[in-house]
């Protein structure tokens, strides 16, 4: 049951089921606000009553425990980069990265709800192409804190002389940018992966020259691979120009697949799940996720002829998707966002739904799927029993992890021995290796 999150077996539990159906990883999302846009301004009470996205843990705290009951699974955890020290960042994630084996995926956000703004800074949020420049700024000083601050071979572990550390091999990074000053060293020794494996979901101009640049994985989400298949090309090309492999960024579809042993029981789960959902709550999610209030618009008025550009774009995307739909209201959206939210809700038998995914591949160049649930861990456990088996039919899915007790970049390139950041990526070149003097290893600006 998803509400059983404040236990520590709800998560135990969850991770043996995602890795025993040879899942790669487990991504939780996170927020530092409410959602406060619909009904507002600042009205938490239909995200409060629904459990929209409320309340929200703190997402690491988490991952150790789930670790401790696996070998191989990924655990990716967001994080804002908007609100928080990268001093004291890269240590809880260089401790995590220790205490799972290398196991640890960042999901790089800058934020973008007010609501956290105002109780963590004291004001409204920086402006949009400001927090990606702020993060440029962050996740730079992150590289050399994480990669050039140690050398690979600093820890000695040397008893009979009493050295746990080489001194001449940790040095400070000294950084002194417009946002952030930050002598160093880094207080944590070099974790497995060092880095950990990146996530990022911008699609904005800004967020895609970021992710161009720094992601190794991108979540993507529209309800027709057309939507995302122009991102998804931008951004591999943009990714050249930073002197990367196109294929080394791995794109990620957000879908939630409703499976039934028939098409007919796969129905019937689907319109069993979505009685339950409640529109309020699902129109707050939309109010926080675009900054537009659905409230002001009459129940039965038809979205597509409002003013408001962003609507219009969301109403005609969606209706591509689901062409059988003859009126696109207020109701009628928060509807179709309750199982699934913004990304593409498939539902069949395992075959219909594997030759969706096979869709997706084809057409929107995705590499994989980042899978929504419509029930916690039902939704999973439909996907381990009936979607996997059928994916392996067709040799779409691996068999077993690539590395076995590998780091999550390791399985997730399928490249052993590969724990650190590619040699293409900006983060290679901030490394500090084995035999090469302080002298020699420049720490980039």
């Amino acid at each position: 049951m998803a509400n059983k999150f404040n236990s520590v077996a709800h998560w135990v539990n969850l991770a043996k089921l995602l890795e025993d159906a040879k899942f790669h990883g487990i991504f939780i999302a996170d927020v530092l606000g409410g959602y406060d846009v619909y009904k507002g301004p600042r009205n938490l009470e239909p995200a409060i009553k629904s459990g929209a996205q409320w309340p929200v843990n703190e997402p690491l705290a988490v991952v150790p425990a789930m670790a401790a009951a696996t070998k191989n699974l990924g655990f990716g955890v967001t994080v804002a980069t908007t609100y928080e020290q990268p001093y004291h960042l890269a240590r809880r994630l260089s401790t995590i990265d220790h205490l799972t084996g290398g196991r640890l995926g960042w999901n790089i956000v800058t934020g973008y709800l007010d609501s956290a703004a105002r109780n963590l800074v004291n004001s409204e949020q920086p402006e949009h192409d400001e927090r990606y420049a702020i993060a440029e700024e962050y996740i730079k000083v992150m590289y050399k804190l994480f990669e050039s601050s140690w050398r690979d071979d600093a820890v000695i572990l040397d008893r009979k002389r009493g050295i746990y550390t080489d001194p001449s091999l940790v040095r400070e990074i000294n950084h002194k940018g417009k946002y952030y000053t930050v002598p160093g060293p880094h207080i944590c020794q070099p974790s497995p992966q060092r880095t950990p494996l990146l996530l990022q979901a911008g699609t904005s101009k800004a967020g895609k020259t970021f992710a161009a640049q720094h992601a190794e994985a991108i979540f993507v989400a529209g309800h027709s691979p057309s939507v995302v298949a122009k991102n998804v090309s931008e951004v591999r090309e943009l990714a050249r120009g930073f002197g990367r492999k196109r294929e080394d960024i791995k794109f990620l579809a957000l879908i939630c697949p409703i499976v039934g042993r028939t098409e007919e029981e796969a129905k019937t789960k689907f319109e069993d799940y979505s009685q339950y959902g409640d529109l309020d709550g699902a129109l707050a999610l939309f109010g926080g996720w675009t900054g537009i209030d659905l409230a002001v618009y009459q129940d039965d008025e038809e979205l597509r002829h409002v003013q408001s550009n962003a609507i219009r774009s969301a109403v005609e995307a969606w209706s591509k998707a689901s062409p059988g739909i003859p009126k696109w209201t207020k109701a009628t959206v928060a509807k179709h966002i309750t199982v699934g939210g913004l990304g593409a809700t498939v539902v069949g038998t395992a075959s219909q739904v594997a030759d969706e995914f096979e869709r997706w591949v084809a057409e929107a160049d995705v590499d994989g799927f980042n899978l929504a649930y419509a029930i916690k861990p039902g939704t999973f456990v439909d996907v381990a029993e009936l979607l996997i088996p059928e994916l392996r039919k067709r040799g779409l899915f691996w068999e077993d992890y690539a590395v076995e007790g590998g780091t999550y970049r390791e399985n997730f390139y399928a490249r052993p021995g590969e724990s650190g950041p590619l040699k293409e990526h900006i983060a290679s070149g901030y490394r500090w290796r084995k035999g090469v003097s302080a002298e020699e290893a420049v720490i980039p600006e």
